[in-house]
């Protein structure tokens, strides 16, 4: 069994020099739309001498490749389904179109298999983003469907060579080392945290080494494309600074205020290192920390540049004193307050929770249901107070736009700042956020512990 001690004995196996995700230059159709095929692929997640898994990726890799585009560009991709089951494309953390959010069943219809869809979109704000699969994300991404989109300042604020994205994932492996397929969509992951890994990867690789120019300052673009497992780093153990979260920098590079910091799912964070000596990335959650990434210093010839500065994006400040207040109460879970709980217009009782696997709800409602949580005009300013009454953290996301944390039940860190897409609310804990709603259509907002979402945890939001 691929234990959390196996993975410390084997933690050097496979290490490469430098795994960057392969940047999507190429499969370019002739009326310049990028084509990203979801498909099967087989690769090896463990050591050399282990099984090869059976993973569904775009364009043979997990993570897919990455987009990169610059602020006020048009994103044109086209996606090809050769999957056995319908899919979709989520593009998470941008401002989006509706039309082009991905959202089976809300904004578009499953891409059925063998047929295709094309999104075009501009990216209105810089920063660290990603794309994954929106269609039965429980499973689909659990298997590889998902990569980054990065949009770059409109003078990158780094080079390139000194601007590195880290998909950072964990996998759930068999004794052979090979994916666990047979457990996708147990009910037990559904009831409680979710599904859980025992093998880290970063860009797809265990354990990779990267080499950093001592002395030179370096952009380490972290995103957290588990289903389910949040991530506790410190920063500080190598002397980092945040530049942004969720792809929003902050006014200036801050020292983290806590430690560890914690990196939930679809969440994203920048950091700032200056590298003097070797370092690693460490996931600090278990008794002793955990090495994932490694980052050799080299010398460098000549005298490095000082980077460029990080501009805000421009995301409407929320009114307070004229805002609507939502209330999102969340419930059931194992362990957890069980209400009458109402699914396609069906109150559950007994084996209904079971056969239908709606074990969540918010405000007694188990997924989409007919009627949106609320409707918004253009431009109010909503106040959603999130109350988790259940025993289980959650990792709670905003389609289509980007909010400020005002107010974390029992805490202090963060409120007002910075801008988020994606927030964690502990058990017992209530937490408001505010955002104005001024991008219309129908959005999701749930959690992004996927089999979350799956078993209850999603409702939508209208905007007029």
């Amino acid at each position: 069994m691929l234990t959390r001690r196996r993975v410390l004995q084997l933690a050097g196996a496979g290490a490469t020099a430098l795994s960057m995700p392969p940047l999507l230059t190429t499969s370019r159709a002739s009326d310049g739309f990028l084509e990203l095929t979801a498909g099967p692929s087989r690769k090896k997640l463990y050591r050399d001498d282990a099984a090869v898994s059976e993973l569904w990726t775009y364009n043979g890799t997990a993570p897919g490749p990455e987009i990169r585009v610059r602020l006020g560009e048009t994103v044109k991709v086209r996606l090809i389904n050769n999957l056995e089951e319908p899919t979709s494309i989520h593009w998470h953390g941008i401002r989006i179109d509706n039309a082009m959010d991905g959202v089976a069943g809300l904004t578009q219809p499953a891409v059925p298999p063998g047929e295709s869809f094309d999104y075009e979109f501009v990216v209105p704000d810089a920063g660290t983003y990603w794309y994954h699969a929106h269609n039965k994300s429980w499973n689909q991404v659990a298997r590889g469907l998902y990569g980054p989109l990065i949009v770059d300042e409109v003078e990158p604020a780094f080079s390139r060579e000194n601007d590195l994205t880290l998909v950072i994932d964990d996998w759930r492996l068999n004794r052979d080392g090979g994916l666990d397929l047979a457990s996708l969509g147990h009910l037990m992951d559904w009831s409680h945290g979710g599904r859980f890994g025992n093998w880290l990867t970063v860009n797809g690789e265990s354990n990779p080494d990267f080499q950093l120019v001592r002395g030179q300052a370096t952009r380490l673009r972290l995103i957290n494309a588990a289903n389910a497992r949040i991530f506790e780093i410190d920063p500080g153990r190598f002397n980092a600074k945040i530049l942004a979260y969720d792809g929003q920098p902050l006014l200036e590079p801050k020292t983290p205020a806590y430690a560890p910091m914690l990196l939930g799912p679809a969440q994203r964070m920048d950091l700032l290192v200056t590298p003097e000596d070797d370092f690693a990335l460490e996931e600090l959650s278990g008794n002793d920390p955990f090495p994932f990434v490694r980052f050799r210093t080299v010398e460098g010839d000549g005298i490095p540049g000082a980077p460029g500065s990080l501009q805000p994006n421009a995301i409407p400040e929320p009114d307070l004193d004229s805002a609507r207040v939502v209330r999102v109460d969340m419930t059931g879970g194992a362990m957890g307050r069980m209400v009458e709980t109402v699914y396609k217009g069906k109150v559950l009782s007994g084996e209904d929770y079971p056969r239908t696997g709606q074990l969540w709800a918010f405000n007694g409602v188990a997924n989409l249901a007919e009627e949106p949580l609320f409707a918004a005009q253009r431009g109010e300013t909503i106040i959603l107070e999130v109350v988790n009454d259940t025993a289980f953290m959650h990792a709670m996301h905003v389609h289509g736009h980007h909010f400020r944390v005002v107010e974390r039940g029992g805490a202090t860190i963060d409120d007002g700042d910075p801008w988020r897409d994606t927030f964690l609310v502990g058990p017992d804990q209530t937490t408001r956020i505010a955002f104005v709603a001024d991008n219309p259509g129908k959005w999701l907002f749930h959690c992004h512990m996927l089999e979350h979402a799956a078993a209850g945890m999603n409702t939508w939001f209208d905007v007029a």
